[in-house]
Parts: structure tokens; C-alpha cells; sequence
């Protein structure tokens, strides 16, 4: 029988090593690591639950009242609007400070010329009707199915929404320059303290007749505002037949025929021109430009710079049948602009938008610092490029609302003749401008374009 010896020295100190070891890793299992606390008993949930806001009650004709936080012609953004049997009511007990119902909606009926075609979009009650909160209470009862956070309601027919230039330049570009007037303090980068949209409603629009043949309106919404949710006729019938009242938190109302009521539309012939009176950022648009450039895997704080090589991107239409330059104007053009590229070092693009991908697209002219071609859908483009002392559009056509909105140079060109604000013409379509034979002077063109890259 053996008799068990003390440990000697060095054998404790082993011993001691391991037990320390063994309650380091019983206390630090490092199986166990982990990137946030999943062990939630007894603590607040990382995301706070959200109460459900489904229901407005009142009592004794305390209906809550609408506000007009900001109105231009086709323009408005209310609180408190009420829908009910598919009207739309302004609940005040002061009609007078509430614009003029036809500076706010229409029948939305497609729109034509003529007068018996204006008088066809005149609303009435059936469209909008103006109460005071005790008719709101015998219409309503004591409560309202509510929506709440930022609703836009589009008031159009299909007729101008199905086209990129007409929803992303006209109706989306009058929609953001509206809402983000009630934040004045956006800056370069889009960074702004406004609610995200929450939804749409598409009152007269299907959903099959809201996308562009060149798919890009919903590209352009998905990326703008990617947990957007949008509604339809269907939808807006459906809500009408459940017969209750809703109320919508925040919305902006948006209707085409009431915009043209307008003095800018008159002069401009652009329905967003309306809302350019309203307080605003001069980077306003920077939000949406941000977000659409980052989806194309491009980062917004640095494409588009002054200090990148300038790029030239000429927008071709010599494949589409209409509205094309004269065959040998638009090969002098494309042999100036190679020489600007091949004595400077800029950037030269010729392309035809439809022969690119639609990431392609976004991501070139967010690149660009000059951009131009013939008056058309191509140059929708233009929204993506980063404004900048020396980003110019060269239309060959007359004057263009949407460049200088968004701060930029715009210069009209016909032949070897062009001229920028405020020395512009009368809006007028030249003849010929529906053919195939359009003039332009290459190298009075391309002079102009050094003389734009030279600006620091």
C-alpha cells in the first residue's frame, strides 16, 4: 500500500492555475459571446412597444378639427383630415380661413383642353366638403378609424402618373418640395428630422397603371422610402363601403387640375413650379437624391464632387423615330465633345437610356456634371446629379423648371442659338421640334461645356 506524498511546489502552482482557469471560463464562456443581451427578463425590450393607435373618440362635438399647415394650388398638407363614404371632409368651425376648394381638388378626371373639359374637373361636395364639428358629430358619430403618421393621397388620374419625366419631375418633385418645406434645415447630405411617408393612396390609379413603361417610378419610390405602403382605387372603394369615418394624421394632398389653377404653373406649365414659393432648404431635394444614389451602391457624399474628373453625358435620341437631331448635327456634337475628352481630360458619355440598366442609369447621371440632349424622357436624369457651381443641363429645346429648382444652370439651345434665365423665351414649341431634323451647333456646344468646367 502506497502512501500519497504532499504535492511538491511547482505541482500547486499547477494546480492553482488551473482552477483559476476553470473559473475564468465558467464565468466567460466563450461559446457564450454575444453582440447584445438576449436575456431580456425584468428589462425594457430594445424596441419599445408601440400603442396602437386605431381609434379616435370624441364627445359633445369635440370632433377634432382640421388644420392646413401649408397650402399652394394642387398642394396642401392637412392634419386631421377626415375621410368618410369616399369624400373627403374638412371638419372647422372657421370655413374662411380654408382655401379655395378648387386650389385643392378636382374630380380627377383626365385632363384636356377646352372649356367644357375644365368645367368637367370643377369638384363639388362629392369630392370635398367643408362642416363645422357639430355637423361632423351627426355625420360621424363619436369616433373615426385612425391613420396615423404621414399620408400622401394622390388626387390624379393615371393620365400624367404612368410617365417618368411627368411622376418623378412633376408629381413626386411636388410632393418632397411640399412636405420638406416644414423642415428648413436639411442639409447638403439629405440628413432631415422629417417622419418618414408612411403611405400612398392612389384614390384613381390602379395598381397596374402606376408604373412607368421604363419601370422606373417604382424604383424611384422603393429606394426614396423602402417601408412604404401604397393603396389603390380598389382600396380607397373598399374603405369608402366599410362606411366608417377615418381621420389621417398628417397628409399631403396633392391634385394636378387644382395646381393649375396656379400663377407659377401658368408661366412655367410645370405643376411642382407651385410649391416653390413655399420656406424651404436650398439642399431639399439632397434626401431623396441621397437615398436613391445609395441603393445603387454609390455613396452620396462623394459622387457627383468638384473635385472628380467633370463628366459630359450626352443623351442620345437618334433611335427613337421623333424629336432627334439632323444625322450629321449629331455627329459633329459627338466628334466635339471626344475632342473636350481628348484635350481636357473630362469624361465623355453618348448613350441611349434605354439601352442601360436602370441602376446604370441613376448612377450615371449621378456622376454627371454636364448633362444634355434633346427636350425628353431621357433627361428626367437630371433630378440625380449633384448640384454644384459648375453642374449645368444643355436642353436642345427652351426652358426647363426642374434644373433651376434644384439650383442648377439650365441653358435652351436651337442651332447655334442658346440662352439660360432669366433671358429665356417665351415657352413655344420651334417648328419642327416633333421631327427628326432638329439643329444644333457642336462646337458652339462644346465651348459652352469648357467654359462651365472651368468654374470653381
Amino acid at each position: 500500500m502506497h502512501s500519497l506524498s504532499a504535492p511538491t511546489r511547482r505541482e500547486g502552482i499547477l494546480l492553482i492555475l488551473v482552477f483559476f482557469s476553470l473559473l475564468f471560463v465558467s464565468r466567460y464562456n466563450t461559446t457564450g459571446i454575444r453582440f447584445w443581451d438576449v436575456d431580456r427578463s425584468g428589462a425594457s425590450p430594445a424596441h419599445p412597444s408601440e400603442p396602437w393607435r386605431t381609434r379616435m373618440t370624441w364627445s359633445n362635438g369635440r370632433v377634432p378639427n382640421t388644420r392646413v399647415v401649408s397650402h399652394v394650388p394642387g398642394w396642401t398638407i392637412f392634419d386631421n383630415l377626415f375621410v368618410f363614404n369616399g369624400t373627403v371632409f374638412v371638419v372647422t368651425d372657421f370655413p374662411s380661413s380654408i382655401p379655395n376648394r378648387l386650389t385643392i381638388t378636382s374630380t380627377a378626371v383626365d385632363i384636356f383642353n377646352g372649356e367644357d373639359a375644365v368645367n368637367s374637373r370643377t369638384p363639388g361636395n362629392r369630392e370635398m366638403r367643408v362642416v363645422s364639428t357639430d355637423q361632423a358629430q351627426r355625420l360621424f358619430g363619436s369616433s373615426a378609424e385612425l391613420m396615423d403618421g404621414v399620408t400622401w393621397l394622390v388626387n390624379d388620374p393615371p393620365q400624367f402618373v404612368t410617365h417618368y419625366y411627368h411622376w418623378a419631375a412633376e408629381l413626386f418633385f411636388g410632393f418632397w418640395r411640399t412636405y420638406s418645406s416644414l423642415d428648413t434645415s436639411i442639409d447638403e447630405m439629405g440628413k432631415s428630422t422629417l417622419p418618414a411617408l408612411r403611405r400612398i393612396f392612389f384614390a384613381h390609379v390602379d395598381a397596374d397603371h402606376w408604373r412607368d413603361y421604363a419601370l422606373m417610378n417604382q424604383w424611384i419610390l422603393r429606394s426614396a422610402f423602402p417601408s412604404l405602403t401604397t393603396e389603390y382605387s380598389y382600396d380607397w372603394e373598399d374603405r369608402a363601403a366599410m362606411g366608417r369615418p377615418i381621420m389621417l394624421d398628417r397628409v399631403i394632398f396633392t391634385d394636378r387640375a387644382a395646381a393649375m389653377q396656379g400663377k407659377h404653373f401658368t408661366s412655367t406649365g410645370r405643376t411642382a413650379s407651385e410649391p416653390s414659393v413655399l420656406p424651404g432648404s436650398e439642399h431639399w431635394w439632397s434626401t431623396i437624391r441621397a437615398n436613391v444614389v445609395r441603393v445603387c451602391g454609390l455613396d452620396p457624399n462623394v459622387v457627383g464632387d468638384m473635385e472628380q474628373t467633370p463628366v459630359i453625358t450626352y443623351i442620345s435620341r437618334q433611335e427613337w423615330g421623333r424629336r432627334m437631331l439632323i444625322q450629321e448635327d449629331h455627329e459633329r456634337l459627338v466628334e466635339e465633345l471626344y475632342k473636350l475628352r481628348d484635350s481636357f481630360g473630362y469624361e465623355v458619355n453618348v448613350v441611349s437610356m434605354d439601352k442601360l440598366s436602370r441602376a446604370e442609369q441613376f448612377a450615371l447621371a449621378a456622376r454627371t456634371t454636364i448633362m444634355m440632349g434633346v427636350h425628353g424622357n431621357g433627361l428626367t436624369s437630371l433630378l440625380w446629379m449633384r448640384p454644384s457651381p459648375r453642374a449645368t443641363v444643355m436642353e436642345f429645346f427652351f426652358q426647363e423648371y426642374t434644373t433651376r429648382a434644384l439650383g442648377m444652370v439650365h441653358y435652351g439651345f436651337w442651332g447655334d442659338q442658346y440662352f439660360t434665365s432669366p433671358e429665356t423665351p417665351e415657352q413655344a414649341y420651334p417648328p419642327g421640334f416633333q421631327g427628326t431634323s432638329i439643329p444644333i451647333d457642336g462646337a458652339v456646344v462644346a465651348r459652352l461645356c469648357h467654359e462651365r468646367l472651368l468654374l470653381q
